[in-house]
């Protein structure tokens, strides 16, 4: 039960992380190279929910961090 919150706290981190990362992108392709549609920003988010989605579902499943990495053994 431990490691599963553990596992959940570190998602929990990256995620956090990798928003940032993926804000600050649209962000400075927006200020110095061109305008992005909003869909398509509405499409990167849902991509990105996605992905969070299954990560969590993997890790609270008993999975844990580490066979998001691996997926073929």
């Amino acid at each position: 039960m431990l490691a599963m919150a553990i596992g959940v706290l570190w998602f929990l981190i990256g995620l956090v992380i990798l928003c940032g990362i993926i804000y600050l992108a649209i962000w400075v392709i927006e200020q110095f190279v061109m305008a992005i549609p909003p869909k398509v920003k509405q499409g990167v988010w849902v991509i990105v929910l996605l992905l969070a989605l299954i990560a969590l579902l993997t890790v609270v499943a008993g999975g844990g961090l580490g066979s998001l990495h691996t997926p073929f053994r």
